[in-house]
Parts: C-alpha cells; sequence; structure tokens
C-alpha cells in the first residue's frame, strides 16, 4: 500500500493562495471561503495547523463579512450565504477566535439572517433567491449549533423537514421525492445528531440506510479493479474520493462503519494521491484538488489510518476541537 504522503499534502495546501493570477484562482472565486475550510481543516488532519497564520486567516474570514446580511459571503463583496457563513464559523472554531473575532452584535446578525432563512416547512433557503436543500438544513443546524443559539422552534420544523426527504431505500434527498445521494445523506444524519433527533430514525430505518450506504463501495467498474474499495454517491456511478467522507461519516454516525473493507477504501484513497506535488484527486491519476484532498484525508481519518488527526464525523471538524463545544440537547 502506498504511504500518504503527509508533508507533500502539506505543501500543498501552503502553496494553494500562491496562485493568485491563474485563472483557476478567479474561476473559483465562488467557494474561496469553503476552500478556506477545507485547506485548514486538512492541515488540522495533517497534525501541521500552525502552518498558515492564523492573524491573516482571521482578517480574511472578516473581509468576507457581507455587510448587508451580517452573514459571511464566500469572497469579499459577495452577498451572504449559509454555505460560507458556516465555512466561517467552522473557521473561527478552529482557530480559537469565534469569541474574539466576533462581537454580540456581528453574531446576532448571523443568527437573524440564518433564522430569517428558514421557511414554514422547516427547509431553508441558502440565501435570499430561495434555493432550498437540506445542505442548507444542515448548515443552519450546525451554524446554529456553534454559536449557541439552536434552539426548538428552529430544530422542530427542520427535523420535519429532513424525513420528509427520507426514501423507499432509506436515503435521503435534496428535497422531498429527490433521488437519494451520499452527501445529502450526510446532511441530514449531520443534523439529526446535532439536534439530538436521531431517534427520530427507527432502527429498521437505520438499518436500511446503512445497507444503502454499504452498497456504495465498489469491487470493480465495468469489470475494471482500477477503483476497487472506493465509494460512489448513488448507484452506478464512478467511485469518488470525496464519497469516502459523506458515505464514512454517515456510517459512523449511524455506528455501522465495519459494514464497508476499510482496507480495500484506503487503498482506494492513497492510490489518488499526487506523490509529486501533493494533494488527492477524485479518482487515480486525476487532477487534484483542495477538496478532495480534505475529503479523502478525513476518509482516511474515520477508518482510523494512523498519523490522522480524528475527525469529528458530525461537524467535520477535528474531535481535539469539537470535544470542547457545548453540544446542544433538548
Amino acid at each position: 500500500m502506498t504511504e500518504l504522503a503527509v508533508q507533500k499534502h502539506i505543501d500543498y495546501v501552503v502553496n494553494l493562495n500562491k496562485h493568485t493570477r491563474d485563472y483557476e484562482y478567479w474561476l473559483t472565486e465562488h467557494l474561496r471561503l469553503n476552500g478556506l475550510y477545507w485547506g485548514l481543516t486538512a492541515l488540522f488532519m495533517l497534525n501541521a495547523p500552525d502552518v498558515l497564520d492564523k492573524k491573516d486567516i482571521v482578517k480574511y474570514v472578516l473581509s468576507c463579512r457581507d455587510s448587508r446580511s451580517g452573514a459571511f459571503g464566500a469572497f469579499p463583496k459577495h452577498d451572504g450565504h449559509l454555505l460560507s457563513t458556516l465555512s466561517g464559523l467552522q473557521i473561527l472554531v478552529m482557530l480559537g477566535e469565534l469569541d474574539t473575532a466576533l462581537t454580540d452584535e456581528d453574531k446576532s446578525g448571523i443568527i437573524k439572517f440564518i433564522k430569517d432563512n428558514q421557511l414554514p416547512d422547516g427547509s431553508f433557503q441558502g440565501d435570499k433567491y430561495g434555493e432550498i436543500d437540506t445542505r442548507f438544513v444542515y448548515n443552519a443546524i450546525s451554524s446554529l449549533s456553534l454559536l449557541g443559539e439552536l434552539t426548538d422552534d428552529v430544530v422542530e420544523p427542520a427535523v420535519k423537514f429532513i424525513l420528509r426527504c427520507q426514501n423507499f431505500d432509506g436515503g435521503f434527498g435534496l428535497v422531498p421525492g429527490a433521488e437519494s445521494h451520499a452527501a445529502q445523506i450526510f446532511t441530514c444524519l449531520g443534523s439529526l445528531a446535532i439536534a439530538d433527533r436521531l431517534h427520530y430514525l427507527s432502527e429498521e430505518k437505520q438499518e436500511l440506510l446503512a445497507w444503502w450506504l454499504s452498497e456504495r463501495q465498489q469491487d470493480s467498474f465495468n469489470n475494471s479493479k482500477e477503483f476497487e474499495g472506493g465509494l460512489n454517491g448513488r448507484p452506478e456511478k464512478l467511485p469518488d474520493v470525496c464519497y469516502s467522507w459523506w458515505v464514512l461519516s454517515s456510517l459512523s454516525i449511524l455506528k455501522r462503519v465495519e459494514w464497508i473493507d476499510k482496507d480495500k477504501l484506503r487503498r482506494f484513497i492513497l492510490s489518488s494521491q499526487d506523490l509529486e506535488t501533493g494533494g488527492i484527486s477524485d479518482r487515480p491519476d486525476n487532477q487534484v484538488d483542495v477538496f478532495h484532498t480534505v475529503f479523502g484525508l478525513a476518509g482516511l481519518s474515520l477508518t482510523g489510518h494512523p498519523g490522522l488527526d480524528a475527525i469529528d464525523p458530525v461537524y467535520c471538524m477535528p474531535v481535539s476541537i469539537t470535544s470542547s463545544l457545548k453540544k446542544w440537547k433538548n
């Protein structure tokens, strides 16, 4: 089995921000704050959280605050959105700067933005433009939890919406009636776990869901052993390293990680590394990116791969950070 190229991956993340003249840098402007969260989380798992300047990170995060909505945008002067708001909060929490970087007034503005985007049916829109997705329920529930402001009036309708998104096969979609997808399953289970509502899923439904998730591991694809052990997000799709997180985190929440072959998954992830430049790609021999790097590392962490800091399967931050959170209980 190929070894994990720890220093190469650290160097890869550190060098990401040195390519600001590249077309690709500006093409991904709408993901910048998310990308910073992905990179920082990767560094924490690699036990190198201090290689980036904390003051510079905090300064950049605060520059992404949208003065009109009070929330975080993906890039300076971008509109606030639930996706980037959670990333901004996660970064500040990991750096231990949440209470020093944000005033009570700042936090109140963020809380108002989140709650104002909950709709009567319990769902959340990402921003004022109205897109609805179970991702945004997770963004809202997790953000309010990190701020210590998760309340029953938000939780109960959100949970009812999530339960409406579960399908006959046990999985969850982005809205009621939508196809089951591994990433949406994480957002739904993560929301239920944070809200202490996992018991709303019967044991029978949890078993069915865990079966669906375990079926995402591939013995082969199109009779090829090239992608053996990898996980896909839904039936008949190619395995992708990012699902090492979406599937394993969900199985971890359900306490059924042993339902997949962890050794085969490790081999698939490690074979997707770039051993020259660092970073991890979606599958072997493809171009690396920070998204697949962090979720590849997270997948390895959840399998117990040696040398990696443990990742929290609910909050997607290091356990060393989340263990001190005041988790909300009804």
